[in-house]
């Protein structure tokens, strides 16, 4: 376990952890900037997450982000496929977290998510009561309504509302969803869109040799990584000329990817990379493309509409409620020729593209900010330990009643 220093001289501070299984993407992202916010507020935060996932880049970010959590960060293997050794792993995960005795055990994504709840009913049984907390950031809720898949996970997310205080949702769409697919949570549930820091509303300098666009993400289908792909290709098919790409990230379909743009004779004009910091990678290309068929609230859209980048995204999840529904930079989903003359749009007339980019940020600064969420998060935290730290007391005060 990685650990920072730890200081208890304030008994308003709380000792908070968050169990999430993949330490990559937005969803990380979303973990390490409520950490380091709730820590800046005088709380003793931790984290609990995946072992097996992640690389050179990630094993980085979680080093810089350990000396500074009070209950550090613990890796531990939690398998991505629901398997038998789920029950190892909820073990494992049982005695991290009871070892770091936490008031609010937060989990992230469905894995992180079960393992918080069970996990936190458990030790509220057996040592002092813990606010159990769930933000799904999309997860199970990608199944589709009818198939045997989402019947199994939604069904299993029924049953664990039973062990939650407070479900977190980080888009309107998300919360919508859950209802439309699970139905009215019988716990409270919240929405609170993720937030930026005041540095990154701050422009980029383009590398020397930048590409036409940039891709920046995980490289699974969900992503649609294949669309770019072909929309660079009808595009080249039809002008002659291929826009150059930069795509950065990993994931488990990049080598189809790869595949893909050597059998379209793209080998030329886009290029595979490893994740990068992400302003690094926002300086290698001049329009930003989110070609996702399914998203919750994609960090990814905030970060460089508020870099000031020129942005092409489809119309789902969350992006919507980012960039306004009627905004002329969404395409359909899994449309290949809508997203190609979007692309041939914006190439075109590049001082447009800037203006709408400007215009963009402005109303983001007013609205998506890290000190907004965590605050709106804590709230949640008080409340919910003040309740289940009323039933406790109400149940002792209770059982030393004298029978009737």
């Amino acid at each position: 376990m990685l650990q920072g220093p730890l200081n208890r001289k304030d008994p308003r501070q709380l000792r908070i952890v968050h169990c999430v299984r993949a330490p990559i993407g937005g969803i990380f992202r979303n973990v390490l900037d409520l950490a380091a916010a709730q820590t800046a507020s005088g709380h003793h935060v931790g984290i609990v997450l995946d072992s097996l996932t992640g690389g050179d880049f990630e094993a980085a970010k979680i080093a810089q982000a350990a000396p500074g959590l009070a209950l550090g960060i613990t890796r531990l293997p939690m398998p991505r496929i629901i398997n038998p050794s789920d029950a190892i792993t909820g073990w494992r995960v049982f005695r991290a977290v009871r070892s770091l005795a936490p008031d609010v055990l937060h989990g992230h994504g469905a894995k992180g998510g079960t393992f918080a709840r069970l996990v936190g009913t458990a030790l509220s049984v057996s040592q002092k009561p813990v606010a159990r907390f769930y933000s799904p950031h999309g997860g199970t809720l990608h199944y589709a309504k009818g198939s045997l898949a989402g019947r199994v996970f939604f069904g299993l997310e029924r049953t664990l509302e039973h062990f939650c205080d407070g479900i977190v949702h980080v888009s309107r769409y998300e919360a919508n969803t859950y209802l439309d697919k699970i139905g009215t949570p019988r716990c409270r549930a919240s929405v609170v869109v993720n937030g930026l820091r005041p540095e990154e509303f701050a422009d980029v300098e383009l590398n020397p040799g930048a590409s036409d666009l940039l891709y920046m993400g995980m490289m699974r289908d969900l992503k649609g990584t294949d669309v770019l792909i072909r929309a660079i290709a009808l595009i080249r098919d039809r002008t002659g000329i291929a826009p150059t790409a930069s795509l950065l990230g990993e994931g488990q379909d990049r080598p189809a990817y790869e595949r893909l743009v050597t059998s379209l004779g793209l080998d030329g004009a886009v290029r595979f990379h490893s994740s990068k910091p992400t302003r690094q990678g926002f300086a290698m290309g001049r329009v930003m493309v989110v070609p996702s068929r399914a998203e919750s609230m994609p960090y990814i859209v905030l970060e460089s509409i508020a870099a000031g980048i020129p942005l092409i995204a489809t119309r789902v999840g969350g992006i919507p409620e980012i960039l306004g529904a009627a905004s002329r930079n969404l395409v359909a989903p899994d449309n290949v020729e809508a997203l190609a003359g979007k692309i041939e749009e914006m190439l075109g007339d590049p001082n447009s593209a800037h203006g709408s980019a400007m215009i963009a940020r402005k109303a983001l600064r007013e609205r998506f900010t890290v000190e907004h969420m965590a605050a709106s998060v804590e709230r949640l935290y008080f409340r919910a330990l003040a309740r289940r730290r009323g039933l406790k007391e109400a149940g002792a005060a209770a059982s030393l009643q004298p029978a009737d």
